[in-house]
């Protein structure tokens, strides 16, 4: 497939903005997530475009270029409609139950949910401060591919002016016939991983309890959640 350029929020491959990339791209980071700026392949996407991977990415990102382009809107208008658009392409429960892997099976109906609003709410936190951070940087769509287990890849490049380019490969599963984000990969390191690591050591400390326990305080004290650090962060 031949490579779509297309705008995109600035996104730096560093531990404190690497988790922005995930939900302002899901930015989420402005993660990756968002495709299109302007272009009649990305921002007007067809509906029929609008139903594969693809064209999921390239959708999302057009709409989310949309608001963050927009002046009118306050920093707290741009984080809001950034926040809707996204998680509507995100399956958050299956976000969570890959997060937590085989941990999930250890928590209530009533701490996963817990876990996923407090899970939630860290990661808008985190991309929540970049929505400002919009710079006309590109991205290009490289190609999109099968996996195992009928999930896809939808691999993209944000291309800097003066920096170094950034692979971001976005990972989407259909769930009840929708094409859903379910990880982000920067410079092969995943998201999903990532965060599992991280839960995995705070439930060794004490279980599920300590988990939540954790999450609170930090979305209490407004601090996000660890980045990865990339193989090649060079940000």
């Amino acid at each position: 497939m031949t490579g779509t350029a297309i705008a995109m929020p600035f996104v730096a491959v560093t531990r404190t903005r690497c988790a922005a990339v995930f939900v302002v791209a899901i930015t989420l980071l402005g993660l990756p997530l968002y495709a299109a700026a302007g272009g009649p392949t990305t921002a007007s996407a067809s509906a029929g475009d609008a139903n594969t991977p693809r064209g999921v990415v390239q959708a999302t990102t057009g709409a989310v270029i949309n608001v963050l382009a927009n002046k009118s809107l306050s920093t707290d208008e741009k984080r809001h409609r950034v926040e809707d658009i996204v998680y509507a392409r995100v399956d958050f429960a299956t976000l969570s139950k890959l997060v937590l892997a085989r941990s999930w099976n250890e928590l209530s109906e009533e701490q996963r949910k817990q876990f996923m609003e407090e899970f939630r709410q860290n990661l808008s936190a985190t991309y929540g401060r970049n929505v400002e951070s919009y710079k006309n940087e590109k991205v290009t769509i490289i190609d999109d591919h099968a996996e195992a287990r009928g999930d896809w890849t939808v691999r993209t490049k944000i291309v800097r002016n003066g920096a170094d380019d950034i692979d971001v490969d976005y990972r989407l599963r259909q769930i009840d016939g929708t094409w859903k984000i379910i990880d982000i990969i920067i410079e092969n390191v995943s998201l999903v991983a990532n965060f599992r690591s991280q839960f995995q050591e705070i439930m060794s400390q004490g279980g599920p309890t300590r988990l939540l326990q954790v999450l609170h305080e930090k979305n209490e004290r407004g601090e996000p959640l660890k980045a990865p650090k990339a193989a090649t962060d060079k940000s």
